[in-house]
């Protein structure tokens, strides 16, 4: 199976935690602003796509599914593009915390970067591209939009939308998980693509996704009590809570402790100097099992045990002094 296991995935997870504690703010900021964007997109088309009369009336569950099927494409973009998600950070940095590769100040700065980072692409895709731009401006697409929004928001109690948002991330994190225990792209998008659809099928609360939904709707003109501050108060906070233990707790701790605790995970190409990027050299015996040749080759694929530009990024040797042998806590 050309995977990584569960533990070397939680490795790469810690890995990736450790890496973006150290990005530049000004840059995680630009990151998660497109992330925020990204998302958006799907966002969008799944919106587009719930706006059909017919099938709410009919076949609402049907319509659910089909538009869950499409809301992927934002997180695919997000994640085979390297952009910041503060989803995904409720993991990322949870484990490297937990793994001793950042500090709990670093935790807090990537997710309060990562938080308003996509909060601002969000709402630069919602207002200017479909805002302005008027594509839930009439019809079907407006009232699909108000009406989505208010049964996220002004329906549900306040601790229905926190369990929703605990659900959510939790399968947000099982997404990235999975595409990063994938080592190739077709992969990677099977990966994402069916937690994801589950979250969006299930009608649970993402707290950025929710960034896009709830202020077009605002921005469309939405009866009270839908303003800005009852959306921050009933919407925003609890899935955002949600959402930090979804992916920490659910994700995040309980992988780190299955495979991270107390034990050091290696990861076939920390074998591998850090400076042979593109080629390897092998050993394979003939046929005749008489001789051993080495061969410089170019990597075609992940199949072998060279090194990608994604192994060359978390090689091992980058975080051999951020944590010991003995961590248990």
């Amino acid at each position: 199976m050309d995977a990584f296991t569960p533990a070397q995935t939680t490795e790469l997870i810690s890995r990736i935690g450790a890496k973006k504690a150290r990005t530049r703010i000004d840059k995680m900021f630009v990151n998660s602003f497109l992330g925020g964007a990204l998302i958006s997109f799907g966002c969008a088309l799944s919106l587009s796509t719930n706006s059909s009369p017919w099938f709410q009336t009919n076949a609402p569950g049907l319509i659910r599914t089909i538009s869950a099927m499409v809301f992927p494409v934002g997180l695919i973009m997000v994640v085979l593009t390297g952009a910041d998600l503060f989803t995904s950070y409720c993991m990322y940095s949870v484990v490297a915390l937990l793994h001793r590769r950042c500090s709990f100040v670093d935790l807090l700065k990537t997710w309060f970067v990562s938080f308003f980072g996509n909060l601002a692409g969000v709402l630069f895709f919602m207002a200017v591209l479909t805002g302005y731009g008027g594509t839930f401006e009439d019809g079907a697409y407006r009232n699909q939009a108000l009406s989505f929004a208010k049964i996220k928001v002004v329906t549900p109690r306040w601790h229905q939308i926190f369990l929703r948002g605990i659900l959510c991330n939790w399968l947000v994190c099982m997404a990235v998980f999975l595409a990063t225990s994938s080592r190739e792209i077709f992969s990677k998008i099977i990966a994402i693509w069916f937690p994801v659809m589950c979250f969006v099928g299930l009608g649970t609360d993402h707290v950025i996704a929710n960034m896009y939904f709830i202020p077009l709707a605002i921005f469309l003109g939405s009866p009270e009590p839908l303003t800005a501050g009852y959306y921050i108060w009933k919407s925003m906070i609890p899935s955002l809570l949600g959402n930090i233990i979804g992916g920490g707790l659910f994700t995040g701790v309980v992988y780190w402790y299955l495979f991270l605790a107390g034990n050091d995970v290696e990861i076939h190409f920390d074998t591998i100097p850090m400076d042979n990027s593109v080629c390897v050299c092998q050993q394979y015996r003939h046929s005749n099992h008489s001789a051993k040749e080495e061969h410089l080759h170019m990597i075609p694929s992940s199949a072998n045990v060279g090194m990608s530009g994604l192994a060359k990024d978390l090689h091992g040797e980058h975080f051999k002094n951020s944590t010991s042998s003995d961590t248990t806590a």
